[in-house]
């Protein structure tokens, strides 16, 4: 887990592991630096490391102010390394997780989403940023639709293997539609690989090997948007999909039909739109409006009523 630029026999078996497992290349890459992080304070190779000083390990990323996310993410790496290439069942033991602070997701309001969907700087970014708000979609599965994904007869979008490797569908929207049919003719096609069929060219092409545009340029079409639109409130671009979501469940759209647009395996997952949905907060009657409401005067008729038989 050396610095060095070949691969050490430790790291390319560990590599051979994480590819056996499927694990995707994000993942495969943050492991690899987490061990390398454990390998530089060790300042060893981690196969001879002891289980005090995993635990010590551990309290030098907390006392060195590493939040909660990352700390845990670190620890996830090598544990992988100790559990599954090292077999190394007592290291892993000393691996604990901390729990993460429950923080609500930023949403935009619907005003605040015209004025950025208005405010993109191009057809391309306002399609792009269209199909994010409007169907809910994360941002790698814009970059990675395909032209074949796109069926306008059922008006559905097919969302091929995305987290957690799995298929779904999703609404394809009048306005998505005709955004999309607008941008299909102005597409550049010079990054094109000559030999792919129509249905199978990326929608949004980038500019080199046939790959499509990179989230981390989708991102910075968002931003310039947000920019322009005036948004003071710190967002992303995950933003609109949380906004999809707490729009959806403020209209009374039944939670588990948004759990299966989002792609949730949990309904819990989708269950805490249900705290940032301002429109149906908003119209929560508090207990305390009832106190300063007049009450109704007891009338003499009212008085006069017998009492109900003793049983």
């Amino acid at each position: 887990m050396s610095e060095t630029n070949t691969v050490s026999p430790l790291r390319q078996h560990m590599i051979e592991d994480m590819v056996a497992r499927k694990l995707n290349p994000h993942t495969q890459r943050s492991h690899i630096q987490s061990c390398k992080r454990f390998a530089a304070w060790l300042k060893r190779s981690p196969d001879t490391a002891t289980p005090d000083e995993v635990r010590r390990f551990q309290l030098h990323l907390i006392e060195s102010g590493t939040s909660i996310c990352n700390r845990n993410r670190i620890m996830t790496g090598v544990r992988f390394l100790f559990r599954v290439t090292l077999r190394r069942h007592d290291l892993a033991a000393e691996v604990w997780h901390l729990k993460e602070p429950q923080k609500l997701p930023p949403v935009l309001s619907p005003e605040e989403v015209k004025r950025v969907l208005t405010m993109a700087t191009s057809l391309k970014a306002r399609t792009m940023l269209s199909l994010a708000y409007g169907c809910g979609l994360r941002a790698g599965e814009v970059v990675r639709l395909r032209a074949g994904d796109i069926d306008s007869e059922q008006k559905i979008i097919r969302i091929v293997q995305s987290k957690g490797r799995k298929d779904r569908h999703v609404m394809l929207p009048a306005e998505v539609l005709k955004l999309l049919r607008q941008w299909w003719k102005a597409r550049p096609t010079a990054y094109d690989d000559g030999g792919v069929a129509p249905e199978h060219c990326w929608l949004f092409p980038g500019r080199s090997n046939h790959h499509p545009l990179t989230t981390r340029q989708f991102s910075r079409l968002f931003k310039e948007a947000a920019r322009a639109a005036g948004l003071r409130k710190t967002v992303s671009l995950h933003s609109l999909r949380h906004s999809f979501a707490t729009h959806l469940l403020e209209r009374g759209r039944d939670i588990r039909v948004i759990q299966a647009l989002l792609g949730h395996e949990k309904l819990e997952t989708t269950a805490r739109y249900s705290r940032v949905a301002i429109g149906m907060i908003a119209k929560i009657e508090s207990p305390l409006d009832g106190l300063s409401a007049p009450r109704r005067r007891r009338t003499r008729q009212d008085s006069k009523e017998p009492l109900p038989p003793a049983p």
